[in-house]
Formats: C-alpha cells, structure tokens, sequence
C-alpha cells in the first residue's frame, strides 16, 4: 500500500526547531499520513511523537539517525523499532556521553577564533533539548559574530577544523547491526552527500547490504532526476526497498527545507 510520508525529520529532542508535538501539528496540516521522527542519536522525541501522532489519526514511525565513521555525511536511518530498544538506547547513550565531551571542546575551539561564548550561553539556548551544533550557532548569531545560523555553519560549525573535534563516531557496521537488533529496519541517508562515485556508492550499498540495510533514501529534496534514477536503481538491483524524507530541522536551522509528502510503498516498514 502506498502513502504520503516523510521519513526524515528532526524535532528539539536533537537539532531541530519545532517539539516533537509541533512537528506533529505541521504534517498533519499538510496531509502527511506516514511520519518517521529520526532525530540525531536520540530516542528521547519518540513517545510523545507518537501519542500526538495517533491521537491526530496519523501513523508515526519511530526512528533514528546514526553517523558513521566512515565519512563525515554518511548517516544511517532507523525505522520502524519497538519502544523498548535496549541496543539502540545504550549506543545513543554512549554518544550524549561523547558529545557533552565536544561542546567543551567547541567552546574552546570558538574562543581560539576569538568569539567569546559560554557553555552556560549555549545550555540557554538549548533549553533542556540535547545541545547541537545549531545551538551554538544561535548564540553566535545573538552575539553579533555571524548575521545567520548558516553564516555560523558556513564560518565555524561544519569546517574541516571542526571535523577535528567532533564526537566519535561508530562504524557503520555497528549503526546498522544495533537498529537490526532492536526490531527495527535500516536506510541509507541522503547518499548524494557522500560525493561518492557510481561505482565507489554502488561497493558501499553492497557492503551495507550485507550487514543487513533494508532501503535507500531515493527521494530527498536535494538529489536530482539523475541522482533519484541512479538510486532507484541501486535499490532494484540490491533488492532494497525505496524511501524518502524532507530532513526537516525547521526554517530557522534550514530555511530551504520544507516537510515533504512524498509518495512511498510502506506496507514492508508499517
């Protein structure tokens, strides 16, 4: 059976701009049906997510999304895993462990660039939601140090220096084998952000295969006609499923990113 979903999205519970019960409200404004809440190594949107979700007549998958070691843009989707997940639960644990770790780093980091921000500034701004990478940024842009939350990515937040502090990051082996564990099915995220070559994603895809992946992310708002095609065909020949999601952080973190309603076979997932 097909529906209209979005498989990809991010609340306050990590990144994002809108609660996990905002998020809700948006989707079924626009007539989403299916809905994965797949916030960065966190569970902790998940329950409230779904109860506003069903109690608004849609469906609400739980999800995840995991970055791997091997290359910075290559992240893993969870889906679909039931609410006890002892497996994914530890692994995430282990990364809010690792990340309160980064923003000492990051603090320090900034005040070598000469940008005097505080921890405390940044747990503010964050409001009891896991500190991320946008948070920063927000007291960035408040300080008068960048005009806009893109301008703190662009200058600061997503360099190659800062690649150089950021948390560790497990192999993606363990990503997909901890979802596999826990009940739940596994999708290989925005691959257009690997860079990688037909050939080069077509040895990846084979390899996470193995370790058991289930889908591509075919449809994302960023992949062109060319690149939908190619991973539509990826996912023919390695007997994967298709799906796709918007990656919605809200206006404020990704002002070009819209929730989608993407068309999609679900019947293998719901």
């Amino acid at each position: 059976m097909r529906y209209i979903a979005d498989l990809h999205t991010h609340s306050t519970a990590s990144d994002g701009q809108y609660s996990p019960t905002q998020l809700m409200e948006l989707a079924k404004e626009i007539g989403i049906e299916v809905l994965a809440l797949t916030d960065h190594d966190t569970l902790d949107g998940l329950d409230e997510a779904v109860r506003i979700g069903a109690a608004a007549g849609m469906t609400v998958l739980r999800g995840v999304e995991l970055g791997a070691e091997e290359h910075k843009n290559l992240h893993i989707l969870g889906y679909a895993f039931s609410s006890e997940t002892p497996n994914i639960a530890k692994l995430c644990a282990g990364k809010r462990e690792q990340r309160e770790v980064r923003n000492r780093r990051m603090i320090d980091f900034l005040r070598e660039k000469g940008l005097d921000i505080t921890l405390q500034e940044v747990v503010e701004q964050a409001g009891g939601q896991v500190i991320g990478r946008p948070h920063f940024a927000r007291v960035l842009e408040k300080k008068g140090y960048v005009s806009s939350v893109r301008e703190a990515f662009d200058r600061y937040l997503d360099t190659k220096e800062y690649e150089k502090i950021r948390e560790a990051r497990i192999p993606a082996r363990v990503c997909v084998e901890t979802i596999k564990a826990d009940g739940g099915k596994v999708s290989l995220a925005h691959p257009y952000q690997l860079g990688y070559s037909d050939d080069a994603l077509r040895e990846l895809v084979g390899r996470l295969k193995d370790y058991g992946l289930d889908a591509i992310e075919c449809y994302y708002p960023k992949h062109t006609p060319e690149q939908t095609a190619f991973y539509l065909q990826l996912a023919r020949e390695f007997d994967l499923h298709a799906t796709g999601g918007s990656d919605f952080h809200g206006e404020r973190i990704k002002p070009d990113v819209r929730l989608s309603r993407v068309e999609l076979e679900l019947d293998w997932l719901i």
